[in-house]
């Protein structure tokens, strides 16, 4: 029995944990979810009903995309994504992202949900973040070191969301370091490999294989 994995192309937290699932080799049953029609297979064993869900064989659940990406990465880390050495700034980025930059990219995406300020308010909170990272990019080719790490995984999907919010505003905003980071990412044979389309699941359909 191999891993199934519920995902949603789009989702820059299901991004993350394919990419790292791809990058380590692991060979799953890949199940393209609709948000507005969840599977049931999916809310049993995971009722918060986001993505992404990863069902192990040994019937363990893995719900959070950090965790999948650690899960990955532990079986197969060729290129030292996520080294000893490294972890407590890993974890440090990551945490800001997830904690803090997210809730300012939904703000500037969704800017009409939330009509206490402008979209140019809530651009400028996420700026905050940018900021910090092109000076990490000043100092090395990525986030961390001159290789990859995990860090560069987990964050590529929501920079990428935020960069398209306003391409044109964010090609000539002054993160020259950052605009190229994220376009090696975009052309990457891994990104292009992860984000191929795949058409809905539904129960009864038979299994799509992610061959790495």
């Amino acid at each position: 029995m191999l891993p199934v994995l519920y995902s949603f192309r789009r989702c820059p937290y299901a991004m993350r944990a394919r990419m790292a699932l791809q990058y380590s080799i692991i060979n799953l049953e890949l199940r393209e979810v609709l948000l507005r029609d969840k599977p049931p297979s999916m809310l049993a064993i995971s009722p918060k009903g986001t993505v992404p869900v990863l069902l192990l064989p040994d019937a363990r659940v893995l719900d959070q995309s950090r965790d999948i990406m650690h899960w990955a990465l532990a079986i197969d880390d060729p290129q030292c994504w996520l080294s000893e050495e490294r972890l407590d700034a890993v974890n440090e980025l990551i945490d800001y992202n997830d904690n803090q930059f997210k809730t300012h990219l939904d703000h500037y995406k969704y800017y009409e949900r939330f009509p206490a300020e402008s979209q140019a308010y809530y651009r400028a909170q996420g700026e905050r973040f940018l900021r910090l990272l092109e000076g990490h990019l000043r100092r090395h080719r990525y986030l961390l070191a001159d290789s990859i790490s995990m860090a560069d995984i987990a964050l590529f999907p929501f920079i990428r969301q935020f960069a398209f919010v306003d391409k044109a505003w964010f090609d000539q905003a002054p993160y020259p370091k950052l605009q190229l980071w994220l376009q090696a990412f975009l052309q990457s044979p891994l990104f292009l490999a992860t984000m191929k389309k795949l058409p809905p699941w539904q129960e009864g359909d038979p299994p799509v294989m992610l061959s790495c």
